[in-house]
């Protein structure tokens, strides 16, 4: 039987333990609520808000301020959401959308992401504007940009297992598995290839895959910098370059979902 001395050592373990449970809950219902298409925008401020604090949590923000830092952070943050990322079936999509199928459906997925994706850039950088004429502006910046760019690749890896799923080719595998399909496919702006898929996220992310994202990920954060532009500047053009890259990879994933099922039935 275990003395209490015992007990109290072991105590932050079990703790810090429990704290993480509490995180991966924490990050699910926050990534899952940030995908939906119907949050308000007061309420996509505030779960933006609240996947700053649990990034702050795990990471803290020094590293925020040093380029390959933040992209390593951002890098590690992405492949932490993507299981976590809710990805509807076919015939959840089909009701959900008044009973459209095949590129009809695809169109409206692609169109309400990219609705989603404006308003996380109009949060952001409607945040950043109050945020900016404050002493706290320069620590608070770049937390709510890596936060902002988290949120915006997660909408697209959904938007990128949904179309899969409308084409006929749904991802499959455990959560990790389905996680590494979505981020290979988003990195590589294609549909995902079923010989590829497989291991755990971190593997995934041990191989040039790794470098893929992370270049992927460097040029949206760089284009995102100008959500923090002053007062509402911000928000309008990180609504509209955040839009307009959504519609960009949705066309490009169906682009190529439908020349795969063309191959397939020709």
């Amino acid at each position: 039987m275990a003395q209490p001395d015992e007990l109290a050592e072991n105590q932050p373990v079990a703790d810090a333990a429990l704290d993480g449970q509490v995180d991966e809950a924490e990050l699910s219902a926050a990534v899952t609520a940030l995908t939906d298409e119907g949050v308000e925008q007061k309420e996509r401020r505030r779960l933006l808000g609240r996947l700053v604090r649990l990034e702050i949590r795990e990471r803290g923000v020094k590293d925020l301020f040093r380029p390959q830092k933040a992209i390593a952070w951002i890098t590690d943050s992405v492949t932490r959401v993507a299981p976590h990322i809710p990805v509807r079936d076919l015939d959840t999509l089909i009701a959900h959308h008044g009973g459209l199928e095949g590129d009809a459906l695809a169109e409206r997925l692609i169109r309400n992401a990219a609705r989603v994706t404006a308003g996380i850039g109009a949060a952001g950088g409607g945040v950043a504007a109050v945020e900016w004429v404050v002493t706290p502006s320069l620590l608070t910046a770049p937390v709510l940009l890596a936060a902002e760019t988290v949120a915006v690749v997660a909408v697209e890896m959904k938007l990128i297992g949904e179309l899969h799923a409308v084409y006929g080719r749904p991802v499959e595998g455990t959560g990790a598995e389905r996680a590494v399909s979505l981020v290979q496919a988003w990195a590589e702006r294609r549909g995902i290839n079923p010989l590829r898929i497989g291991g755990s996220v971190a593997a995934a992310m041990g191989t040039a895959l790794r470098k893929e994202l992370r270049d992927r990920l460097l040029r949206r954060f760089g284009r995102n910098l100008s959500t923090l532009g002053p007062l509402l500047t911000g928000a309008a053009v990180g609504g509209f370059l955040n839009r307009r890259a959504t519609l960009s990879l949705g066309a490009d994933i169906r682009k190529d979902l439908q020349h795969g099922r063309k191959v397939i039935e020709g």
